[in-house]
């Protein structure tokens, strides 16, 4: 369970960096220019994107990178991290107190 708190926030604190990045590179440029997941990855790692693209298209389901995989690599980055954050923070929250009767001091 807190495990995937965890990984929840910590997507949700990278999505929101990649955010002030995206608003930072935008105020710069004089213009919207936003960072996608794909511009990322190649910046972080261009061999692991090749490789990857490699390793789908020969041995796992050609048809799945170019529809699919491709269509997320063009998304903002902040999106494929900040809202797989939240959906993980819903889902692993803590649920032990929430039908208890709250005790309010009077």
């Amino acid at each position: 369970m807190i495990i995937g708190r965890l990984i929840g926030w910590l997507l949700i604190i990278i999505g929101l960096m990649l955010i002030g990045v995206e608003v930072l590179a935008s105020l710069r440029a004089g213009e919207w220019a936003p960072q996608l997941l794909g511009q990322l990855w190649f910046e972080f790692d261009s061999n692991s994107l090749n490789f990857t693209q490699a390793i789908i298209q020969r041995y796992l389901l050609p048809a799945l990178w170019d529809p699919v995989i491709v269509a997320l690599l063009l998304w903002p980055a902040w999106v494929t991290f900040l809202v797989p954050g939240v959906v993980l923070s819903v889902l692993f929250r803590n649920r032990k107190d929430r039908f208890a009767p709250r005790k309010y001091l009077s």
